[in-house]
């Protein structure tokens, strides 16, 4: 075998490997996100195997030591440019979240599955606070995801109330703007008590004026959110991008899904 030979078959196996680990990373998350947690673990399991099993016959045929299966494996080949399509996709145009907790209530409940539109704000550069081929900016009303300021492990979501230049104030758990109130559809408050001002920041606030290219946020369900009020702003750079739509909902409670929230559309 002549060495450009020799080196096509060893990309072709590199190629093969990797995918059949993108396979296994994107197939297991997908379970992780729908599945409880023992089935998720034990079909993790069946799905390593499967997918080695799988890597190895691919670096084998693709190193020459299997023999190609024709239409089998070119099947493959189509198999591994679609995930990696999807792969790039998922990285730049959208993304699905997973709601774990109420601070949305009733905008959004715990355990709905979401998509984020990542394109709409802008493309980022890797390792800069520059985006690119920015469609809109952030702006009141867009719910958001978002790089936990405390922490960049973590993501949130919760609402844009305040924009860059913005004063944002809350007197008795109404929200003003600039000295104005502002319409609210959006929140709720489940406590009928409010708490005085300089006893705690919840139901009063500020005023504070939101710096250039930072956000204010907060959850809908503003007496059991924690957002800007307590660990401050979001900057442009942290958003991943605006939640635009519910593609699955499961009750934890009833062990059931939720087929009427499906395809709701976030404003």
């Amino acid at each position: 075998m002549s060495a450009a030979g020799w080196t096509e078959r060893k990309q072709r196996a590199y190629l093969w490997g990797g995918a059949a680990l993108v396979v296994l990373g994107t197939v297991c998350a997908a379970l992780n996100a729908f599945l409880p947690v023992p089935t998720y673990q034990k079909l993790s399991w069946l799905l390593v195997g499967f997918f080695l099993v799988s890597g190895a016959a691919g670096v084998g045929v693709a190193a020459g030591v299997l023999p190609r299966t024709g239409k089998l494996v070119e099947y493959g080949e189509a198999l591994v440019v679609a995930i990696l399509l999807a792969v790039a996709i998922r990285g730049a145009v959208v993304q699905a979240f997973k709601i774990p907790s109420g601070s949305m209530l009733p905008t959004l409940q715990i355990g709905d599955h979401l998509l984020v539109n990542k394109f709409l704000y802008g493309l980022r550069i890797p390792y800069t606070d520059k985006r690119i081929l920015r469609i809109r900016s952030p702006k009141r009303g867009d719910i958001v995801v978002f790089a936990y300021p405390v922490d960049d492990t973590k993501d949130f979501i919760k609402r844009i109330i305040g924009e860059p230049g913005d004063t944002v104030e809350i007197r008795d758990k109404k929200i003003f703007i600039n000295g104005k109130p502002i319409e609210d559809p959006w929140g709720v408050h489940v406590d009928s008590l409010t708490l005085p001002e300089g006893f705690e920041r919840r139901d009063n606030f500020g005023p504070v004026k939101v710096p250039p290219g930072s956000y204010f946020v907060m959850g809908d369900n503003r007496d059991r959110s924690y957002d800007s009020r307590f660990w401050g702003f979001v900057e442009d750079a942290r958003i991943r991008g605006k939640a635009f739509i519910i593609y699955w909902s499961w009750d934890h409670e009833r062990h059931l899904p939720r087929l009427g929230r499906i395809g709701t559309l976030l404003w």
